[in-house]
């Protein structure tokens, strides 16, 4: 179908990766932990948004730059983990709840978008996730039949639906099994000082890996 070989064998293989603790994973927990169950599905929406785009330039050819050009690949590395240690920053100096009232809902709501866009480009700025598609994929294509940017797509779709589904039940259990815990000032002010250092973590680990 499309050039696609061992499609079984692909689901199987993405559910064994999606169950393997990750940045994506680590990152949606710490959203859940700080902000709660809607914060951490929000950032499961911004991460398979990242996806999606990490799956077009592996289609199209994109993501082929990033393999054979150590410029390019350095300067999106380099560009994350400074985001990511930007998160991590501000989420240390900031001195407030992770969310306002929920009558405030406009304020509410901009969060929310603020924590959307910032799980787009975790994801988008992190060159080993495009790397990892433009790695994995090929492996069940057969491409003296494949059909152009279809079987990609195809499976980078099927990969992002597995992904999605253990995230949302990830983000929905953590949410719940640590609201008590955020309903408390002090204990809250600490997960959020913990969630800045995790971030901050993050963008050294990916400033520091090699290729």
């Amino acid at each position: 179908m499309f050039g696609i070989e061992n499609y079984t064998g692909f689901i199987i293989a993405a559910v064994i990766l999606n169950l393997t603790p990750g940045t994506d994973t680590f990152y949606v927990l710490t959203r859940c932990v700080a902000q709660g169950r809607q914060a951490g599905l929000v950032s499961v929406a911004g991460i398979m948004t990242g996806c999606v785009v990490h799956v077009l330039c592996t289609a199209f050819g994109l993501s082929v730059i990033l393999s054979t050009s150590v410029v390019a690949f350095n300067l999106i590395k380099w560009t994350g983990a400074l985001y990511l240690v930007f998160l991590g920053i501000k989420t240390l100096s900031n001195r407030s709840s992770a969310f306002e009232p929920m009558g405030q809902a406009h304020t509410r709501s901009r969060k929310l978008l603020g924590v959307y866009r910032q799980g787009i480009l975790t994801n988008v700025l992190n060159p080993k996730v495009a790397l990892f598609f433009l790695s994995f994929l090929p492996q069940f294509i057969h491409t003296d039949k494949a059909s152009g940017p279809v079987p990609f797509l195809i499976l980078g779709a099927t990969f992002l639906c597995t992904s999605t589904i253990w995230l949302l039940i990830l983000a929905g259990a953590a949410g719940r099994m640590t609201k008590t815990l955020r309903e408390k000032p002090r204990i809250e002010n600490y997960l959020q000082k913990i969630s800045g250092m995790v971030f901050i973590a993050f963008g050294l680990k990916l400033a520091f890996d090699a290729k």
